[in-house]
This record gives structure tokens, C-alpha cells and sequence, in this order.
């Protein structure tokens, strides 16, 4: 073994120390070039000394020369220095460290490692020369410095022409046909003089290396309180995992005299034909290590060669031209190096990369690596193909989540011959730094008019996961790739739309102003980059489009576009994000303006002003006090003359740009509003012609036809309206029918008869006083009205939650803190970021269903004087007992059905005001018909069957009086209500109904169908047939046929369907038959006109792009005469158990009712149910009256899957048993009526070992996450052991932990840049979360359970415990959810079927619409069709009954 060295510093540091102490420059300069060479490897303590002396000197607190006496003195305890001079005479492997070759002179070796110190202040002054001149002359007195005899080889005396050969070749640059070619001078310039410094590295390098370069010196490492690196490669000198190079085969051969070798030459020996090479010359090398100067076997794509670590290489060298990895007819080679540069070139024949070194004297392409090697360099080839799969994938698939990557990733099988047999999300985010650089090296590459795919939402997500650093790839001149890395181009992309005239004119027109208009306004304040990154500090380039119209570079200055090279990484991903974040503040809603009405005195019908002559009904303009604000506009419903002078009534108009369309809405278009007041005649401006556009009688196939935009000529005197609208709620609706009574044609004012008939329905009134009851204190009615609704003794009713309690007090759970105090930090060292109590899917701080009583009087208090106190309507009701209000608590609602209550003797009396809806209950004894089939009836159905008395506790048989008047005695509906009977889903119409009002199921067509979530629910709530679907992706369009196998699905884009049926064609290629006009309507099409259209996407579409594609789709919808309105609904209100919120477009024909939002019937937890959208500053909510209230307790995920078997992890049996019957309602509900044996689907994907072993160390208590894994050794279900992760680095944010120990597992925890070494793998705790946890909020939820008291998170298109929605992990189960279970979350019948592979599966599942929310939204449609049909009936027009048609439309949710 080579002897040690007493100091712990390579030996070329201590050689520049020594040239400094003899260079005689001052003693500030000689300190500061010191600190520079010696900082690493000095001790922590002595790095904190000098931290704080630097500390002291900058607040001059003491002087500069005792701060350099000072640091003399640290240094010399430090370095073993004696008065600032090395100890001479410091043996290294037996040899003195002075040369070993004669030949040489102090003098030379003197000039040759000053010029290394030149050469690296030139590099890393920004201020020193980089002109062609300077490198040219450096090039020249290259071989002045170091002549080729200067080199210490076994060959030197052999062939002394090489060296010669070598220097005047001209140096080539790196960068060669970058992808991105920009700053080609300056990157070439900053390659060539890094590698200037290397080559003479080499030199004063190889000039004191000893004779036998194979043996290796490993110098002892200075002891530091985190775990001891290796100062060269970084890797931790404790890891089991640290290799050493095994040594060269005894006739391994020096780098140039290996060149030399004939068995490489391509010429016979002919020296002409090397000096004909403009390049450096070209091998293979085979059977290679790579390893740093102690003998540590490194990978070489860690950021080492950028920092100027030595880094070489032993091999066997091939021909360029010989592509066979063996061995034979290779010549070996020993510490070549070292290594210059490493590069990519590409992939050949798509597969594998080409990889390659450059050193001083060749470059070298690497074929396969030793035996050794092979772990290191299969990283290498894994995140090359890992970016290779990233950039094709996303360039076909800009909308794909982090979670449909991970599934391609995944699903990727890697090509033969590398020496890895599958990607992980581990792999993903181990490689993630260097797949991000790539994608940046791509997007610059690309043209300046495509969307980069950095921006990307699952690019996004990725970013900051791994807590990747933007813009490194070209501030470290990472590396350059000579031809760009091979990737397959989808030029294809999606189809552009196809639409008729009028939507391209709204739309394509439109959209482009907008955009113009919005960078004008934003001007100078738009922040166009961070100002921080590498790419903002870049000067602009001078030579793009950008550039060229720049004033500084002679241009008109007009398209103010920043320098394309100068694209900042940061921002754009910035902005990227900005339109997904959506901030839910409060907007105060402005109410209009009331004056208060004056004494009318003299009624008139005429009046002039300004030369005009008014009348009642006719409209005008009116000035406002701003002149700023346009005229307001409205019509005349009434004039007068009183003690204010002359007046009149305005019923207002609301200009289109004041509605939620704003600036997209039709300049000329007015909509009617519920608003108006008294208004000095003063102010009007003149009269308008405003005229109403009545939807034409042909209006159903007018679709397409429209080829003017244009409804009237803007003459500045004529505007046009065709609806009324809800300022609040943003409804567009057909303007109510008003029927004038003839005396007061003339004083009659639409909007003060709605808003008066509004407030008569807010206010509860009392009719039928009952005369034989007569009682003291109060006057008792036998009916009463309150918000439109009648209410009679006997009748059942919801109040709030607060309106009355009950006599038990249940054991509510106990809102207890989930954290451990005594908690062993050493072995749970991130469980200290669990600082909230607030655990995510947590069901703790869900409301109380509404209360329900039967009303047993209804009353007001008799005043003094004997007459009824008219003022408040009050009703004395019987409590009702839910089973959760009585002694056992939540547990007995587990089991019992939703519906299902207990009659109590409790009575309470309560104001009329609280009374929130009517419902129906009734004994189940007395129905004549079973529970289930009573419960399916309708949303508002509940029964009991036993009365609970409070005070002894116990459950008895109801009293006579309980039983309702209208049912007794037709006990048709016996049993518990476990029975089977018909399913809930399949609802009847209201046996009220009379049996003429059967609805039509409408004809319709699903777009972007997916699997049939939306149509599931349509078809439940009995409103629909879906006789066409469109799915391009063929695993969904699958499942779509084996669930509806009367439908026609079209598994093609639904623009070139769209194409052949405007032009005429009845089927398309596959001869399947395409919906005709008449039929159906696609959204953006103004084709088909249906009568009812919905679309559903994501919340953020409401947001996305600052509301602009909901104001435009809107907009068309206005246009085309549609009544429409939007929203945003939350599906666990609806009956699942998960959070989802989804935005809603709902549109209705002429002639229809636009459907309201259905009210929410389940309640949920508060947090998912913020609705609100905030469009250009004004709040809008849907239009429910309950808000977080609802009629049934929230389901969870007990209800939901609870009774499905235990399965492993990978399970992947497609039928087995359910072992079991239904425990709760839900789950009763959800089997089905049929008795169903067999459980499909109930598989999960098979995660990776490490993914398994984290998931086995996951508590079972709720909020258990990835911050309660401990940091331990684990051997995993592959046999492989994972690795206890290491804190070495002190955290800015967190401090450290109660026992001292460092909580940073990066530089940048203490605020310094990533250092790419710091990474680690394969932990039980992922490296990457600690990494970027303090600035992500500790990525809660990753890995996390489920809790069985709570709800799923938002159901995902593949449960990753480290994707988007983190919280994937069974209840009690080490696994992820199966696709039963999430198909379970979204409310899917177990009945129902899935196509394809588990991942298939999990997709169609996570994209669909749940369908009990299209159920809800589906029984909304069919009460507005009733209501039309009813108001038919009634003015003696019946409607013909034939089928309508209706259209969905549900573009995906990524």
C-alpha cells in the first residue's frame, strides 16, 4: 500500500501553495489565493473560525493586518506550515515530491503551474480577455510552456514527434452541433480555455506522478462532524457501496504511447495522415473504469469534471471502426486522462446513446464498461434513456400528468443490452435534474413558435418534486452535445377544431385581439423573467428576430419580444403555474344603487327633452356622474312630475361587457336586469333603439348557417337583447313573460314586480286559522307558505343544524392531536414537519346533516289585545333521531341506511325562517311498497321504524299518532331495509306525478366520452339515451361499448367526424353512422342544437387563462341563442367519498328552462368546498341555497370499501369473491340488485421493492405519512438492502434536531446552490422530499393512508404515493388503492366495467365523471323538463312527447 502523507491535501495543491510563498506577492493577494486552494479541505471548525474573522473584518471590527495575521496563523495550525513555507522533504510512495525525472527544472514546473493559476483567474474573471486574438496567442505559447519532452511517460524517449503532433493540432470545439446554438462564440471560447487548463493540469500533473501511475494514493481524509467525503468524487468514505479500482493488467500502456499503437492506426504509419486531422483523434474503448486520483471507482456525469476534478480512465482502446465489445484486437490502456469533457451523441438506431470522453490527446466512445463499472455506468445509460423517453412522450402528450408519465415510464421496457430490466418513479426522480436539462436543451433547439415542453403541467410537477435547478444546464456548460440526442418528432399533434363560421369569427378572432391587448395593457409592468438565473444575466444575442427589431440594435423597437436566446426557465414555468393557482379571496359583490322613491304627484305618459319626444316604454341613455363610465341604458316603465322637478322610472339594461363575458361580449348586446330606480329626466342623454332578438321558429337547424357575426349595424343608436340575466349567479335565461293589466300599463315595471314577488316569498305566511282549537297564547293555522312552498300540519321539514339539539349527548369524536411527543428524532428524523394537527382527507371538521321534525302546529303568538302577532310564523315540531344522534353514536349510522330515522316524543318550537326545505317520512310498516323501492323515488324520501327514547336509552315501537294519516295500515314495507329490492340508482318518477308526465329519455351524444361516467349518471337519473360516444383513446372507448352496447362509440377525433358530417357524409370509414343535423350538438360547433348541452371539466377551467376560454364559450353560447350559465360543484356533496371539484357549463334551447345547480345532498368537509369563482374581479357562486348544508351525513371511505377482501400489493386476479356481505348503505347501493358473486377488478398495481418497503413502514394511524418513515436499513422483498439516508448538511429553516443531529440533506439547506453530489438513493426516506420539503409544505399526503373516517383525495389517472395526490395508500393494507376501490370513490356501480391493463383501468376511472354527480345534474334536466311540460299541459298546448335531443360535451380533465 502507498504510505500516507501527514497532510490531507492532493499533491497539486500543495505545489501552487508553494509557487504562491515563492511569488512574492502581497500578503492580502497570497491570503486570498490560499483560502481559494485550500477551503475544502480545511476542518469545519476551522472554516467556522474564518467565517466569523471574515465576519468581523467586514463590520471592522478588527484591522486588515490582524485579520491576515490571524488567518496566517489558522492556516498554519491547519496546513503544518512553518512560517508560511511547506515542510520539505514529504515523502510520497518512497519518492521525495520532488521530479523524478532529471531532466526537468525547477523553473519550468515553476512557470508551468503559474500558468495554470493565469489560466484559471482568466477563467473565472469575467472581466479577462476573451477575444480570438487572446486564445489564439495562449494557443501559441502553449508549446513554449510545455514542449512535448516536458511530459513524463513510459515512452518518452521513443517517440518524440507525438507530443509535437498533439500541440499543434487545433483545438476543437466541444460544442460541436449543439441543439441549441446560441452564444456558440462564448461557450466555445469558455470550453477551449477549460480545456487549456486541463491540458497543462496534465502536465505539471504528470511531472511529479510517480513511475507506476497504476498504483493509487488515498490520503487520510480531514475528520469533519457530518460523515467524511472523499474531497475528490464526493462519496461518502463510510459507504459500503465505495469501490476501489482493482489495478491495470501489467501490459497496459501510458495515453500516448497507447496512441501510437499500429493496431489503432488507420494509416500505415504515415505521419502525413495525422496531421491531415482537423479533429483530435477517435476511439472505442471497452471494458472501462472511470475513477477519480485516490482509486474511487465515480460515475462521471455528476458535476465532477465540471468542477476541474481529475477524473481518468482505464480500458482496452478499439478501432473507430470496431463495433464488437470484446476484448480481442484492443490495446490496454492505463489512466487515460484526465478527462476534459464527456458528451453525447446521440442514439444509435434509436436505442442506446453514444457516450464519450475527451482528454488532451483523443477522444474515445464508450462501448461496454467492466465488470466494476457496470452498477455506475448503468445509472448513466438509465437517465439518458430515462430523457430520451421523457421528450418523445411529452412532445406527443403536452397535457399529460406527472402521474400518465409515471405510467409510461413504467410500462417502458428498457432495451436489451443495458444492464437495468424496468423504470420506477425512483428512477424518474434520481435522474430528474439531468431529464430536466435535457428537456431545456430540447425547447431551445425547437422553433421559437412551439410551446416548450418545460412548461408543461407533469414538467411542473416533476420540477418541484425533485427540487430541480433551472437554467444549470447551460450556467455549468454542462456538457456538449455533438449531434443532438436522436428524438422521434410527432409532427402530428392534436387536430386543430373544426368549427362552423360563427365560432371560428368568436373564437380565432377574438382570442388573438385579446392577447395583443392584454400585452399592451400590461406594458412595462409585465414582469418578463426572474432576473436571478443564469439565462436573465445572459446579454440579449443580437442576431434573432427579437433582437433585430430592438431600438439598440437599429430596429423600430415595436414588437417589445425579449431576446429568444434569453427564454427565462423560471418564468415561463412561473407562468405556467400562475394559470393553474387559483386564489379564492373575497370579493365584496356590488349592489346596485336604490334611490328612494319620492311622493309621485302628477302621472304623465308624454314628455320632451332635448327636442325628443318620450314615452312610456321607450328606451334611452343616461349620463352617469363619472364621465369616465360609459352611458348606462334603459327603459321608461313610468313618468311623473313631483317636488323633485320631472322623473321617470329606468328599468336598466346591463351592457354585455358588465356581464361575465366582459370584453368578449357583442359591443352592441344587451342583457335585462332585475334592477331599477327613480331618475331625474336631467340625465337622459336621448333615445336608443333597443331590440329584442327573438330566437327564429327555425332556430333547431339553423346550426352552421350563420355566416355574419353581426345581429344589427352599429349606428351608435342601436343595441339588441335576448336575455335577462342573474347578476349573482351568472345566469343567461330567457327574458320572463310579463302580461300588463290595462290601468297600469303606464306605471307597470317588470324588474319592482319580480323583486316585490321575491321578498313576499322570503317572507313566511300563515293561512286557514283552525277556530275549534282555540288557545291562551297563540292562534293555530292548519297551512302555511314560505320561498314558494306549502306547508301543512303533518308535514315534514329540514332546519339548520343549530335550529334544536338532542336530549343524549353522543361520544363525538374526540378532536384529539394525532402528534407524539416523545418521539425518538434520531430514528424518525422528519417526523418534526408534522407541526399542524390538520390532516388532509379528514373528515373532522364536516357539518351535521340538517335536522328533521314533522310540524305539529303552526302558529303566531297571540298579542295583548287577543289578535295574532303576524310578524313570525312559528312551527312546534317532533324531533326526529338520525342514528348517529342516538347513545351509539357514529357507529350505528355505519350500518343502517341513509335515510333511515327515529321517531322521537321530543318536540321544539322554532321561527318559520329556519325552515329550509320540505321532506317526506314515513313509517315503513305503512308504505305499499318496499323501502327501497320508496327510497329510490327520490332524494327527500326517509322512513323509520322504531321511536328512541332519550331517557332510558332505548329503542321501542313508534306511538299510534307517528304513523302518517295518508299510509296507515297498508304495511306493504316490512323488514330493516336490507332487503334486495330495486337499487337506488335506478330512480322512478314521483308517483305524484301523474302518469302522462313520463319524460322522454333524450338522444344524445357524448363527447370525449372516456369510459361513460357522465352518461352512467345521465342514464341512472332516467333523463337520457346516449346513442353516440366519441373517445379517441380505444382502452376507454371499450369500456365505453361493454357498459353501453346499444351506443355507437367512434374511436376517432371528433373534429375530423364533425368534418364529414358538415359536408354532407351519413357514415364514416368504418361504416358506422354519423348523428345527422337535427340529431345532437357538439360544443364549439353550432351544428347540431340540441336542446340541453353540458360540459364538465376541471375546476381550474374557469380560471385558465384569465377566464378567457369560459368567457368564449360562453360567448358562443350567447350567440347562438343559447340560455347557459356556469359553475362549480363539488362531487362529495353529491355521494362519494372524495374531493372533486369540477367546473360546469350548462346550456338550454329556446323554449327549454335552463336547469340550477343541484342542491347538495350529502355534507362534506369545508375546506373542499369553497365554490366560488372570481372572474375580472367579481365573486360568482352557483346557484345553491344550502350551501355546506346537506339532507345525509358525508360518506367515507369505511362506507366505500370496507367489505372488499384483503389483497397484496401487484394483485392482479381480474374475478374472485367478495367473502362477504355489504356493510354499509353505500356499499348495498353500490353492489347492485342482482346478486352479483363475482368482484372484478379489485387488483393494484404491483409497486417497485423499495416503493413496497416504504409503504410496509407507513403507520396504520390516520395522517400517516412519508414524515413518519424511520430512517433505518431495510432488507427488501428483492433481497436488496436500502441505505440509512444521511443528514451532513446544516439546515437554514429547521435548525436541529432536540439531539443536535443536522436536518439538511443538500448544500441548499443552508442556502448555497444544489451540489448534484449530495443526491442519494435508494432510502427508506426519499431523498428528494427533505431536499425540497421546506418550501413545498413538507409535501404532506406523500406516501400518505387513507383514513377510514375520511375521504379519498382527488381520484388520480394512476395512484402514485408520490404524485400529485399523494394520499394512495390502503387504510390497513401495504399496497395503493385497487381500481375497484377508486372506481368505488367515483361512485362507480361494482357492476360496471373496465377495459385493458391495471394502468388502463386506473386511468379510465380517475378521467370519468362520478356518476352520482351527473345523476344529480341529470335529475336537474329532467325537472325543467317536467316544469315545461306541466306549464304545456296547463295552457292546454301538450307537448307532443316525441324524444329530444341532448348533447354532452366533456373535454379531458388534464
Amino acid at each position: 500500500m502507498p504510505s500516507k502523507t501527514s497532510m490531507p491535501l492532493p499533491e497539486d495543491v500543495r505545489k501552487r501553495l508553494q509557487v504562491l510563498d515563492e511569488d512574492g506577492i502581497s500578503d492580502e493577494d497570497n491570503l486570498k489565493e490560499k483560502l481559494k486552494l485550500v477551503q475544502d479541505f480545511l476542518h469545519v471548525d476551522a472554516q467556522d473560525q474564518l467565517s466569523n474573522l471574515e465576519e468581523k473584518k467586514k463590520n471592522s471590527e478588527i484591522s486588515m493586518e490582524v485579520y491576515i495575521s490571524k488567518v496566517k496563523t489558522l492556516l498554519g495550525k491547519e496546513l503544518h506550515l512553518e512560517n508560511g513555507s511547506h515542510v520539505d522533504g514529504v515523502e510520497q510512495n518512497g519518492k521525495t515530491t520532488g521530479f523524478t525525472n532529471g531532466s526537468h527544472k525547477d523553473k519550468n514546473s515553476e512557470d508551468v503551474t503559474m500558468d495554470v493559476q493565469e489560466e484559471e483567474e482568466a477563467v473565472k474573471s469575467p472581466t479577462a480577455s476573451k477575444g480570438k486574438g487572446g486564445r489564439k496567442s495562449k494557443s501559441n505559447s502553449d508549446t513554449k510552456k510545455s514542449p512535448a519532452s516536458a511530459r513524463v511517460t513510459r515512452n518518452a524517449g521513443k517517440q518524440p514527434t507525438i507530443m509535437s503532433m498533439f500541440s499543434k493540432r487545433k483545438s476543437e470545439d466541444l460544442n460541436g452541433e449543439a441543439t441549441n446554438g446560441q452564444n456558440e462564440v462564448k461557450e466555445e471560447e469558455d470550453v477551449e480555455e477549460s480545456r487549456e487548463e486541463k491540458r497543462l493540469k496534465v502536465e505539471s500533473d504528470e511531472s511529479t506522478a510517480p513511475e507506476k501511475s497504476s498504483e493509487i494514493t488515498k490520503p487520510v481524509s480531514a475528520a469533519k462532524t457530518p460523515p467524511p467525503k472523499c474531497t475528490d468524487c464526493r462519496q461518502y468514505l463510510d459507504d459500503s457501496d465505495l469501490k476501489f479500482f482493482q489495478g491495470d493488467p501489467d501490459n497496459a500502456l501510458d495515453e500516448p504511447e497507447m496512441l501510437t499503437d499500429e493496431r489503432l492506426s488507420l494509416f500505415d504509419s504515415n505521419e502525413d495522415g495525422f496531421e491531415s486531422y482537423e479533429d483530435l483523434p477517435q476511439h472505442k474503448i471497452t471494458n472501462f473504469s472511470v475513477y477519480d486520483k485516490r482509486g474511487h471507482l465515480c460515475p462521471f456525469d455528476s458535476g465532477l469534471i465540471e468542477k476541474n476534478v481529475e477524473l481518468y480512465f482505464s480500458c482496452v482502446v478499439k478501432p473507430i471502426y470496431d463495433d464488437n465489445p470484446c476484448l480481442d484486437g484492443g490495446v490496454p490502456a492505463k489512466k487515460l486522462g484526465p478527462i476534459n469533457a464527456w458528451w453525447i451523441t446521440g442514439f444509435d438506431g434509436g436505442e442506446k446513446a453514444l457516450i464519450g470522453f475527451t482528454t488532451a490527446f483523443a477522444d474515445y466512445i464508450l462501448m461496454q464498461s467492466s465488470e466494476e463499472y457496470a452498477p455506475i455506468f448503468a445509472v448513466m445509460q438509465e437517465k439518458i434513456y430515462m430523457s430520451k423517453i421523457v421528450v418523445e412522450y411529452l412532445q406527443k402528450n403536452p397535457d399529460a400528468s406527472y402521474e400518465d408519465l409515471l405510467n409510461k415510464i413504467e410500462t417502458t421496457v428498457p432495451p436489451a443490452g443495458l444492464n437495468f430490466n424496468c423504470f420506477t418513479e425512483d428512477t424518474l426522480l434520481r435522474h430528474a435534474q439531468f431529464v430536466v436539462e435535457q428537456v431545456e436543451s430540447y425547447d431551445e433547439a425547437g422553433d421559437s413558435d412551439e410551446q416548450p415542453i418545460i412548461v408543461t403541467p407533469c414538467m411542473r410537477d416533476l420540477i418541484k418534486l425533485a427540487g430541480v435547478t433551472l437554467g444549470k444546464r447551460r450556467a455549468a456548460r454542462r456538457q456538449a452535445i455533438r449531434h443532438p440526442t436522436k428524438i422521434e418528432k410527432d409532427n402530428k399533434g392534436p387536430t386543430k377544431a373544426t368549427t362552423t363560421t360563427l365560432v371560428y369569427q368568436i373564437f380565432d378572432t377574438f382570442f388573438s385581439d385579446q392577447i395583443e391587448q392584454n400585452d399592451k395593457e400590461s406594458g412595462a409592468a409585465k414582469r418578463q423573467r426572474c432576473g436571478v438565473c443564469e439565462v436573465c444575466q445572459s446579454p440579449d444575442c443580437g442576431k434573432c428576430a427579437a433582437c433585430k427589431d430592438m431600438i439598440k440594435f437599429g430596429g423600430s423597437g415595436k414588437s417589445k419580444q425579449a431576446c429568444k436566446q434569453r427564454r427565462c426557465p423560471n418564468l415561463a414555468v412561473k407562468e405556467a403555474e400562475d394559470d393553474e393557482i387559483v386564489e379564492e379571496e373575497d370579493v365584496p359583490v356590488e349592489k346596485p344603487k336604490k334611490l328612494s322613491h319620492a311622493k309621485r304627484k302628477k302621472q304623465t305618459q308624454k314628455v320632451c327633452v332635448n327636442d325628443e319626444v318620450l314615452e312610456v316604454g321607450d328606451c334611452v341613455s343616461v349620463s352617469s356622474e363619472d364621465p369616465t363610465v360609459p352611458l348606462f341604458l334603459a327603459r321608461i316603465t313610468s313618468l311623473w312630475e313631483d317636488n323633485n322637478g320631472k322623473m321617470f322610472h329606468a328599468h336598466w339594461f346591463l351592457r354585455g361587457a358588465y356581464t361575465v363575458l366582459g370584453e368578449s361580449s357583442d359591443p352592441l348586446e344587451l342583457v335585462l336586469v332585475d334592477e331599477c330606480e327613480d331618475m331625474q329626466l336631467n340625465y337622459v342623454q336621448g333615445k336608443v333603439d333597443v331590440m329584442y332578438k327573438a330566437p327564429s321558429d327555425n332556430w333547431f337547424m339553423e346550426g352552421g348557417m350563420d355566416s355574419e357575426i353581426k345581429v344589427i349595424e352599429d349606428d351608435g343608436k342601436s343595441f339588441f337583447y335576448q336575455f335577462w340575466y342573474d347578476t349573482e349567479y351568472a345566469r343567461f335565461e330567457t327574458p320572463p313573460k310579463t302580461t300588463l293589466l290595462e290601468d297600469c300599463k303606464f306605471k307597470f315595471c317588470c324588474s319592482c314586480a319580480r323583486i316585490k314577488a321575491r321578498e313576499e316569498q322570503e317572507t313566511p305566511r300563515a293561512f286557514e286559522p283552525l277556530v275549534d282549537k282555540d288557545h291562551d297564547s297563540k292562534v293555530l293555522y292548519a297551512l302555511a307558505c314560505f320561498k314558494g312552498e306549502q306547508f301543512k300540519v303533518g308535514d315534514s321539514v329540514y332546519l339548520h343544524p343549530d335550529s334544536f339539539n338532542f336530549s343524549v349527548k353522543p361520544a363525538s369524536p374526540v378532536k384529539r392531536s394525532h402528534r407524539k411527543e416523545d418521539v425518538d428524532e434520531d430514528l424518525y428524523p422528519e417526523y418534526y414537519r408534522k407541526s399542524s394537527d390538520y390532516i388532509k382527507g379528514s373528515n373532522l371538521h364536516a357539518p351535521e346533516p340538517f335536522r328533521i321534525g314533522r310540524i305539529k302546529e303552526i302558529f303566531y303568538h297571540r298579542r295583548s289585545n287577543g289578535k295574532p302577532d303576524m310578524s313570525e310564523v312559528k312551527l312546534r315540531l317532533c324531533k326526529f333521531y338520525r342514528p348517529e344522534n342516538t347513545h351509539k353514536g357514529v357507529k350505528a349510522s355505519y350500518h343502517t341506511d341513509i335515510n333511515q330515522l327515529y321517531w322521537s316524543d321530543e318536540e321544539v318550537t322554532v321561527s318559520m325562517t329556519e325552515v329550509l326545505g320540505r321532506c317526506q317520512v314515513e313509517y315503513a310498516e305503512d308504505l305499499n311498497e318496499s323501502v327501497q323501492d320508496y327510497s329510490s323515488g327520490g332524494p327527500d324520501r326517509f322512513y323509520f321504524l322504531e321511536a328512541y327514547n332519550a331517557k332510558s336509552k332505548s329503542f321501542e315501537d313508534p306511538p299510534n299518532h307517528a304513523r302518517s294519516a295518508v299510509h296507515k295500515g297498508k304495511g306493504k314495507g316490512k323488514g330493516k331495509g336490507k332487503g334486495k329490492g330495486k337499487a337506488a340508482q335506478e330512480p322512478q318518477d314521483s308517483q305524484n306525478e301523474p302518469q302522462t308526465l313520463k319524460v322522454p329519455k333524450y338522444r344524445t351524444l357524448d363527447v370525449f366520452s372516456g369510459c361513460g361516467g357522465l352518461s352512467e349518471g345521465f342514464h341512472q337519473a332516467g333523463m337520457s339515451e346516449t346513442l353516440w360516444a366519441i373517445e379517441m383513446w380505444e382502452p376507454a372507448a371499450q369500456a365505453f361499448r361493454l357498459n353501453n352496447p346499444g351506443t355507437t362509440v367512434f374511436t376517432e377525433d371528433c373534429n375530423v367526424l364533425l368534418k364529414l358530417v358538415m359536408s354532407g357524409e351519413k357514415t364514416n370509414s368504418l361504416g358506422q353512422r354519423l348523428p345527422q343535423k337535427g340529431d345532437v350538438e357538439m360544443l364549439y360547433c353550432d351544428y347540431y342544437r340540441p336542446k340541453f348541452f353540458l360540459l364538465e371539466n376541471v375546476r381550474n377551467f374557469v380560471s385558465f387563462k384569465s377566464s378567457m376560454v369560459l368567457k368564449l364559450t360562453l360567448r358562443c353560447l350567447v350567440r347562438m341563442g343559447y340560455q347557459c350559465t356556469f359553475g362549480v360543484l363539488q362531487a362529495g356533496q353529491y355521494g362519494v367519498a372524495q374531493t372533486r371539484r369540477r367546473a360546469i357549463i350548462l346550456a338550454a334551447a329556446p323554449g327549454e328552462k335552463l336547469p340550477r345547480y343541484p342542491e347538495p345532498l350529502h355534507v362534506f368537509a369545508p375546506r373542499a368546498c369553497s365554490l366560488n369563482v372570481v372572474v375580472d374581479e367579481k365573486k360568482y357562486v352557483s346557484n345553491v341555497t344550502r350551501g355546506n348544508g346537506g339532507i345525509y351525513r358525508t360518506i367515507t371511505v369505511r362506507d366505500t370499501m370496507s367489505d372488499l377482501p384483503e389483497i397484496r400489493n401487484g394483485a392482479s386476479a381480474l374475478e374472485i369473491s367478495y367473502n362477504g356481505e355489504p356493510q354499509s348503505w353505500f356499499q348495498r347501493q353500490i353492489r347492485g340488485t342482482q346478486y352479483q358473486p363475482i368482484l372484478r377488478d379489485h387488483i393494484c398495481k404491483d409497486m417497485s421493492a423499495l416503493v413496497e418497503g416504504r409503504m410496509r413502514h407507513i403507520p396504520l394511524a390516520p395522517g400517516s405519512d412519508w414524515r413518519d418513515l424511520p430512517n433505518i436499513e431495510v432488507r427488501l422483498k428483492d433481497g436488496t438492502m436500502t441505505k440509512k439516508l444521511r443528514y451532513s448538511h446544516p439546515d437554514k429553516k429547521s435548525g436541529r434536531s432536540g439531539t443536535g443531529a443536522l436536518r439538511g440533506v443538500c448544500t441548499c439547506a443552508g442556502g448555497n446552490p444544489c451540489d448534484p453530489a449530495d443526491r442519494q438513493f435508494n432510502t427508506l426516506i426519499p431523498w428528494c422530499l427533505p431536499h425540497t420539503g421546506n418550501r413545498h409544505n413538507h409535501w404532506a399526503g406523500l406516501y400518505g393512508r387513507l383514513e377510514w373516517d375520511g375521504f379519498f383525495s382527488t381520484t388520480v389517472t394512476n395512484p402514485e404515493p408520490m404524485g400529485k395526490q399523494g394520499r394512495v395508500l390502503h387504510p390497513e393494507q401495504h399496497r395503493v388503492v385497487s381500481v375497484r376501490e377508486c372506481a368505488r370513490s367515483q361512485g362507480f356501480p361494482d357492476t360496471y366495467r373496465f377495459f385493458g391493463n391495471v394502468l388502463d383501468k386506473h386511468r379510465q376511472v380517475g378521467n370519468a365523471v362520478p356518476p352520482p354527480l351527473s345523476r344529480a345534474i341529470g335529475l336537474e334536466l329532467k325537472k325543467c323538463v317536467m316544469e315545461r311540460m306541466k306549464e304545456e299541459q296547463a295552457s292546454g298546448c301538450a307537448g307532443s312527447g316525441s324524444a329530444g335531443e341532448q348533447k354532452k360535451s366533456r373535454p379531458h380533465e388534464s
